[in-house]
């Protein structure tokens, strides 16, 4: 059947082919209108969430047509209306779809010959009649009238939860999460939707709520409006804002009177909705300087600093370590002698219980974590190493000889319980951890690894502060640096700055680069406008491109020919990344991966997923932590097995196989090319980076610091020089409002 040119249907649904429960994907065949029941030719296939349909529904759907390389032509569903079956053949195949329990395809048949398009009226007002029915006595009849009822209830709700905007998938969540109260809380209390469903914000619930009848001044709406701000500042990294800042924000964002807003914030503190701190110290605080908080991150902050206090309060449980000669014993084990700040750094985390290791590439933290485990070693201590993602993990273990593991398989999530098994109350069994990348650590995650040490252990955080921020919100390796900084000749928290650079002595491009664009010089690296022309002996080179679409040729090019070429003991798959600035665009992840999937793994065939198509042999990046599977995001893996029928596939991820159905795809993307926030905590042997002038609005010092740094053996920028020293001129990245120095700093006395 040829595609109609429109992004609209209506049609009979004949046959659901799948249906996922929670999220209720469907993929169906369809009759469009005006098409003869018995042409099995003109059927179409339809995907998309279509929650609360059965078969013979006459549906109106709206989407667009797409092609999936195995199966043809797909109608892909965004939004759809219902309406119960008119004809007796809709009417037949409805009931006997087996919707209402105590009807099959028999007794649908007997019904409907009986009553025939009036069948819907006699089950609604006078079911009764069933019992005129062969087979269907009092009991059957009694049953039949109640699932119908139930059935219809359902339905209702979801056609009145559409005519307000809202989407089938949202429908979902709403029914999940309200049941048959769900029309009456939309009614009554439309912003509480945003408070208490994932994935349904506020600009959600207050298009509804506009659509009800809700004033714009109306304080659920204003009070919703403020918690939203909150969030959405959260989304960039603060965990606090001041007071202020906030009122002029969400005026905005809710188009009404400043005034009016700053009203409803006395209302949100009193019920703890918001948390108001004043400046420290301040006798009398100017009003709107005070940071106001939500509570889960006042208290991940407030956690934080307890543990400080604790560690510092309570006396070590190592047993007893002579610094100096521990460090001597150390040097001689590792057969050269350690640099004067390499040997505090070890000093400081044998005789302090808490403190921070920092500094950036090639200069010797490896060396101070190697040493620092042989020492707790050979004391029998026991000693935990931790890093946010599972290859840091592994890469931490392989400098040090130890075992490592992420920080959600250390402290093991319960996914009954909701939390960490390994928690304040039963902290980990260790003596010392080292936790590596620390920069990563955001607010919610720092709060639950640090309650979860032990009172006697030692804690050593050790990270590079010119990398990336943490994705989630607040700045605590930053914060729990500044705060140690300001407490004198006893600081609370002992940190260790390394500036030496070690690595050099190798000649290391890579590190050059990198304390040079951290020192704001822009100088170009050495480059080359042809493949052609890279050395094989340089480990950082940059590809001059004209334009974007010459940068993903080149990209492209790279990955399939010029590394393999050059570098023979390379797989073009899974020793090379790519890193992009950006998602969207010629050079973006999305097209990066289209074109260098294309290129690598062409052959195969593929099952759709929601935004690419996923072969055997791809490699993919789990995109949100799943715990039941012990999958985190970030981790990557690859597509070991497809099942076309089933709609499922099978992925690799560190030696284990793990299945997906259609309703999980979009917990995985190809990872061919990630963005550069994805790749922290990562290192990779070879990594290539598509800089262009068009990545404008990312191109900031610490973001291209970080992706060079992610490169073990070589680094391969490919671009325009332009925008590497954009990039490295723009040292103003965002900074992040959170309240941890200053609650450190009440714990602390200062």
């Amino acid at each position: 059947m040829a595609s109609p040119p429109s992004a609209s249907l209506t049609g009979v649904l004949e046959r659901i082919i799948f249906f996922n429960e929670e999220n209720h994907y469907t993929i169906a065949e369809f009759r469009p209108e005006a098409v003869n029941p018995k042409d099995a030719e003109a059927k179409v296939t339809i995907v998309g969430a279509l929650p609360g349909v059965e078969c013979g529904e006459t549906l109106h759907l709206a989407g667009e047509w797409t092609r999936h390389a195995q199966h043809g032509a797909q109608f892909k569903v965004t939004g759809f209306k219902s309406e119960l079956p008119a004809s007796v053949y809709g009417i037949r195949k409805y009931l006997g779809s087996g919707l209402v329990p105590g009807i099959g395809k028999v007794y649908a048949n007997k019904i409907v010959d009986a009553f025939g398009t009036d069948t819907f009226r006699v089950l609604s007002e006078e079911s009764g009649r069933l019992r005129d029915v062969e087979g269907i006595g009092k009991k059957r009849a009694t049953s039949i009238k109640s699932a119908w009822d139930e059935k219809r209830t359902e339905r209702e709700l979801y056609i009145f939860l559409q005519t307000y905007g809202v989407t089938p998938s949202q429908c979902v969540k709403l029914v999940h999460h309200f049941g048959p109260q769900a029309k009456q809380v939309l009614m009554n209390e439309p912003y509480r939707v945003a408070r208490e469903i994932d994935g349904i914000g506020f600009k959600t619930a207050d298009r509804i709520a506009i659509n009800l009848g809700f004033a714009n001044d109306a304080p659920p709406r204003l009070d919703a409006g403020l918690i939203f701000a909150l969030e959405t500042l959260q989304e960039e990294g603060h965990t606090a804002y001041p007071e202020a800042g906030l009122v002029e924000y969400s005026s905005h964002q809710l188009e009404t009177d400043s005034k009016l807003v700053e009203a409803r914030i006395a209302a949100l503190i009193e019920t703890k909705a918001v948390i108001r701190h004043w400046p420290a110290g301040v006798a009398n605080p100017l009003p709107g300087t005070a940071l106001l908080q939500l509570p889960h991150n006042d208290r991940a902050e407030q956690k934080i600093a307890d543990v400080v206090a604790r560690l510092n309060r309570v006396g070590s449980g190592l047993p007893p370590i002579k610094a100096d000669a521990a460090v001597k014993w150390a040097e001689d084990k590792a057969g050269f002698a350690f640099h004067e700040l390499q040997r505090t750094a070890v000093r400081l985390a044998l005789t302090h219980k808490f403190t921070v290791l920092t500094g950036g590439p090639g200069t010797g933290k490896t060396t101070i974590l190697r040493a620092l485990v042989d020492i707790l070693k050979a004391k029998k201590v026991r000693v935990h190493l931790a890093a946010p993602t599972g290859r840091a993990a592994q890469r931490l273990a392989e400098t040090t000889g130890g075992f490592a593991s992420t920080i959600h398989r250390l402290l093991k999530y319960d996914p009954a319980g909701g939390g960490f098994t390994s928690n304040e109350s039963h902290p980990l069994a260790t003596d010392f951890l080292v936790v590596d990348e620390a920069s990563m650590l955001d607010a919610r995650l720092a709060s639950a690894l640090l309650q979860a040490v032990p009172a006697k252990a030692h804690l050593l955080l050790v990270g590079d502060t010119d990398q990336l921020p943490s994705v989630g919100a607040g700045n605590v390796l930053k914060d729990l640096i500044a705060a140690g900084a300001g407490q004198g000749t006893t600081p609370l928290i002992p940190v260790t700055r390394l500036s030496v650079i070690y690595r050099q002595k190798d000649q290391s491009g890579i590190v050059t680069a990198a304390h040079a664009i951290n020192s704001g010089d822009p100088s170009l690296p050495p480059s080359v406008n042809e493949l052609a022309d890279i050395q094989a002996w340089s480990d950082l080179t940059f590809v001059v491109a004209t334009d974007a679409e010459d940068c993903l040729r080149k990209v492209t090019a790279l990955c399939t020919e010029g590394i393999p070429h050059l570098w023979k003991w390379f797989d073009p798959v899974n020793d090379v990344q790519v890193l992009a600035p950006m998602h969207k665009g010629v050079a973006g992840v999305a097209n990066l991966n289209a074109s260098l999937q294309a290129a690598l793994n062409p052959h195969a065939r593929g099952l759709r997923g929601l935004t690419a198509e996923y072969r055997p042999g791809d490699k993919v990046i789990q995109l949100r932590n799943n715990y039941d599977k012990n999958l985190f995001n970030g981790d990557i893996g690859t597509v070991t097995a497809i099942d076309a029928t089933a709609g499922t596939l099978e992925a690799e991820f560190d030696g284990e196989r793990h299945p997906f159905d259609r309703g999980e795809f979009g917990d995985l993307a190809l990872a061919y090319a990630i963005s550069i926030h994805k790749s922290q905590g990562s290192e990779y042997p070879v990594v290539v980076i598509p800089l262009l002038k068009g990545h404008f609005m990312m191109l900031q010092r610490n973001l291209l610091y970080t992706a060079i740094t992610r490169g073990r053996k070589k680094v391969l920028i490919v671009g325009e020089p332009a925008a590497y020293a954009m990039a490295v001129r723009n040292s103003e990245s965002k900074q992040r409002v959170t309240h941890l120095q200053q609650k450190v700093g009440v714990i602390s006395g200062t």
